[in-house]
């Protein structure tokens, strides 16, 4: 298989250099370069398009935000945002701007390594903290959610799922098996295009299909 190509953006080179260092020695990974500002990750990446970006977000110049709208305008390579902000707002703009994935600066090497190889087949990865604070703020569907696709029973679904219960409570709180469940959520998720449960539930707090 060929090796997925990434570049590193971060205006630490402590961080660069050990994230490089991590992805090196491992052959699923071909950093083709790093950047300490998203004008440079920009400007390499359309030189050497990658298949993957870690971006940082508060930096000079160019920030993680403005850069993440240029790669995915230029479609310069999936962005997953790797950061130690977890402010709504920030996490706001970066979905709404195209990041494929909003991760915390908080996970070991393998989980990192995972979480870039399921960026780069397509599924959308949210860190769980990142997630809980959209919760955290209430359960109601974003705007651009269109509830008019769905049955009553199905919405219940939809918004426990939001609201981060298992197969297992939401089949207890609406008196019906776990497998009517799962089957309901399959069917949901088939119909939108998604692939998991958590895009399913950014999507209803959101209005956005792309995490």
């Amino acid at each position: 298989m060929e090796s997925i190509k990434v570049i590193i953006v971060d205006d630490s080179d402590f961080v660069r250099d050990g994230m490089k260092i991590i992805l090196d020695i491992d052959d699923d990974f071909d950093v083709i370069g790093t950047a300490s500002n998203g004008q440079e990750a920009v400007e390499l990446a359309r030189a050497n398009k990658c298949d993957v970006v870690l971006m940082d977000i508060q930096m000079p110049v160019m920030d993680g935000i403005e850069a993440t709208k240029v790669f995915v305008e230029e479609d310069l390579g999936k962005v997953m945002i790797l950061t130690t902000f977890d402010d709504d707002e920030l996490v706001d703009k970066a979905i709404k701007n195209g990041a494929k994935g909003y991760l915390i600066k908080n996970h070991k090497p393998e989980e990192l390594k995972q979480m870039i190889r399921s960026i780069h087949q397509g599924v959308h990865i949210m860190d769980e903290k990142v997630f809980d604070k959209f919760v955290d703020v209430g359960i109601k569907p974003n705007s651009n959610f269109n509830k008019e696709n769905y049955t009553a029973r199905e919405l219940e679904i939809i918004e426990a799922v939001a609201s981060g219960l298992s197969n297992k409570e939401i089949a207890e709180k609406l008196f019906i098996s776990e497998g009517t469940v799962k089957n309901y959520i399959s069917s949901i998720l088939l119909k939108e295009g998604l692939s998991h449960r958590t895009q399913l539930a950014v999507y209803y707090l959101t209005g956005r299909k792309g995490v």
